[in-house]
């Protein structure tokens, strides 16, 4: 594959913490975007979130170069006066900036879009909000299980009738949130090709989770009647739920009414297509609590090796329910360069995920380890055009800080 990467020369400061718009910073990085982490000199919070239960342990700091990989790292104390002249510098430098500081804080440091677009009129500025730029809400704070989880309908909705709520996988409000504020990054460049202007964009993790709920939310916008939250020994549609086979695996079938006989023959009871109770789809909703016993009792017969066989063959649309340390050993994620090789983060940590967006016959940046905090500090200044002494008055002003990065 080709090696001209896409936003190859395109150049991105990231100030955002955490993992939405870090997350976007990193597929742009994906394709050749040259990206500046810039950190304040305690360090993205984040760098110890793998630390914070109910975060998976390990010896490495898995999420920190998952979501800041092919960075450099600048460490920048915003709050001094001398951090000015700093930030207008990376402004004038960037093609893209990424920010999700509270606005409230975001006016006391003065990087707002009013305050820093006038250095730079190609700037795409790109912010990421909780609950969005407006409303009276717009000034909350957000994470992911608040804002795109519980906010948006959706934490509500995943469970089992009598369940309460539970603990969504961490960050996965936030990956989904980082592609939509790279879709906003990508479409102001459209623009800005076509005009020579910058722009704008935001997108929040209200919006991300409204979206992926959108089923549910235009359901109820049209004033829709919902089924009760799922019960998987009565089901509204016993062809679409959770089953257990001999060897405990757990397995979801999904499958349209003109699949059902090859259902009935491929388990071994084609008498089920005679039998009245389930003649048509609306009598099979109606005695679904039957005809989830019996295919319970059917399906706790065989192992799953049988059943794969069985609806691969019919070509029935299933799909075994894997925990983490399963899923990364399916042969899919490596052929489609899901999981990628990941350079120099860690003795244990030779893989990383790669972001979700292939372009054929363009090879994506290898992946190399998230950078330590203010690790390129240096270098990015004088690149910036600071000479030594003003670099040294950085540090002595503490703008920039004068110890070497902690490692991440």
């Amino acid at each position: 594959m080709a090696n001209d990467n896409i936003f190859s020369g395109l150049k991105v400061v990231d100030l955002a913490s955490f993992i939405a718009g870090p997350g976007a910073a990193v597929i742009l990085s994906d394709f050749g975007a040259d990206v500046i982490k810039v950190e304040p000199p305690t360090g993205d919070t984040w760098r110890i979130g793998y630390k914070i239960p109910p975060q998976p342990r390990a010896k490495d700091n898995y999420p920190w170069h998952l979501n800041n990989r092919n960075k450099r790292g600048l460490a920048l104390d915003l709050k001094s006066p001398e951090a000015r002249e700093v930030l207008r510098r990376l402004v004038e430098w960037a093609d893209v900036l990424i920010v999700n500081t509270p606005h409230p804080a975001r006016e006391k440091l003065k990087l707002g879009y009013e305050d820093v677009a006038p250095w730079n009129p190609r700037l795409i500025y790109a912010d990421v909000t909780g609950y969005g730029d407006n409303g009276p809400d717009a000034q909350l704070p957000g994470f992911d299980i608040t804002a795109y989880w519980a906010r948006s309908g959706l934490l509500s909705l995943t469970r089992d009738a009598g369940a309460p709520p539970t603990l969504p996988v961490s960050g996965s409000g936030d990956h989904a949130t980082a592609v939509s504020l790279y879709s906003a990054i990508v479409t102001a460049l459209y623009r800005r090709e076509r005009t020579g202007k910058g722009s704008y964009v935001t997108t929040s993790l209200l919006a991300a989770g409204v979206w992926a709920s959108a089923v549910s939310a235009q359901a109820a916008l049209s004033d829709a009647t919902f089924f009760p939250l799922h019960d998987r020994a009565n089901p509204p549609n016993a062809t679409f739920n959770v089953y257990r086979a001999a060897d405990d695996t757990w397995f979801v079938i999904v499958l349209t009414p003109d699949k059902w006989p090859a259902l009935a023959n491929g388990i071994g009871r084609p008498d089920l297509l005679t039998d009245a109770r389930f003649a048509d789809p609306a009598k099979q909703a109606a005695n679904s609590a039957q005809l989830t016993a019996i295919l319970d009792q059917t399906f706790a017969s065989q192992p799953m090796a049988h059943w794969r066989e069985v609806f691969e063959q019919a070509h029935l649309t299933f799909g075994v329910v894997l925990a983490p340390s399963e899923v990364i050993k399916d042969p899919q994620l490596r052929a489609n360069d899901i999981v990628v090789p990941l350079d120099g983060a860690g003795e244990n940590l030779k893989f990383t995920i790669s972001s979700p967006l292939q372009v054929h016959g363009i090879a994506k940046v290898p992946a190399t380890r998230a950078p330590e905090l203010g690790e390129h500090s240096e270098e990015i200044l004088k690149q910036l055009g600071f000479n030594t002494n003003e670099i040294d008055s950085l540090r002595t002003s503490g703008a920039v800080p004068k110890a070497p990065g902690r490692a991440a």
